[in-house]
């Protein structure tokens, strides 16, 4: 009864609710996130396809690839006749994704930009699915979570750091852009926060200007047997105390219930930086 009750609340329009989920029976994915969340919401066996990259679950490196970073296949896509199309807004060709909206075919966008984005979007994938219950738990579940952690870490010292999205280009984040969110409900503080471009070119001087206390990376950006920032030694706080990471991009890229995974990792290095430093 109690969850029939919770059902009526999330899901006010239930009849038009299960009209989707039967006329939608053949899911396409543009990205890898996108999959994630489909199979997150219980979608899993209505995916068809998917872009490359798209590799978690493990069921879903079995599906057809349709899409890549030089853009969409648009006349397999329209041979394999989908009803509905799940899209990264920004993310995909604007232009590939109005033609398909032309032709008639159902396009879900998704752009999280605040990690309470990601239990959204599963619920509203959930509609589509047969049985919507298992975007409600995962979402839930994703909620208390990330509220414990929240909790945690509001009052948390502010640790300054530098996330190098990318090495050449050098390449940044500022606050409001994937995946700050994460750095943000941890206490991390952003040394380009205010950078009028979500995703800032920078050098290593405007690094150095800034000090700050912690640097993270992807395997592809930093490493610590070949890492630009060793030739900074005395200059570099993060250098001088070892306080360099590799993340795990996946986790941290893609905004999925793995994101917690991401939070966790990231939370527990600032702790490390405000152990290390008793003045934080």
């Amino acid at each position: 009864m109690r969850f029939l009750l919770l059902i009526a609340v999330l899901f006010p329009f239930t009849s038009t609710f299960a009209e989707q989920s039967q006329s939608v029976q053949r899911i396409i994915s543009l990205s890898p996130h996108m999959t994630e969340l489909a199979y997150s919401a219980g979608l899993g066996d209505k995916l068809i396809a998917a872009s490359d990259y798209s590799d978690y679950p493990d069921q879903a490196k079995k599906l057809e690839r349709v899409a890549n970073y030089r853009g969409i296949k648009m006349e397999r896509i329209l041979t394999l006749k989908p009803d509905l199309i799940l899209a990264w807004k920004g993310g995909n060709p604007s232009r590939e994704m109005a033609r398909l909206q032309q032709l008639g075919i159902n396009i879900f966008y998704s752009n999280p930009t605040q990690l309470t984005d990601i239990a959204d979007t599963i619920i509203k994938l959930g509609k589509f699915a047969d049985d919507p219950s298992q975007s409600i738990n995962a979402a839930a579940t994703f909620r208390t979570q990330l509220a414990k952690i929240k909790a945690r870490y509001q009052h948390a010292p502010p640790v300054r750091y530098f996330y190098q999205l990318s090495d050449s280009p050098m390449l940044t984040i500022s606050d409001g852009n994937w995946p700050s969110p994460v750095f943000d409900i941890c206490g991390g503080e952003n040394i380009f926060a205010t950078s009028t471009a979500a995703y800032p070119q920078v050098n290593q001087e405007q690094v150095v200007v800034r000090q700050p206390s912690v640097i993270f990376g992807s395997r592809h950006a930093t490493s610590k047997e070949n890492s630009p920032w060793l030739k900074w030694q005395g200059k570099l706080p993060a250098v001088d105390n070892h306080q360099l990471y590799q993340l795990n991009s996946d986790w941290l890229n893609r905004p999925t219930l793995r994101t917690l995974k991401a939070v966790k990792q990231v939370c527990q290095l600032l702790d490390n930086e405000r152990k290390a430093s008793p003045l934080l």
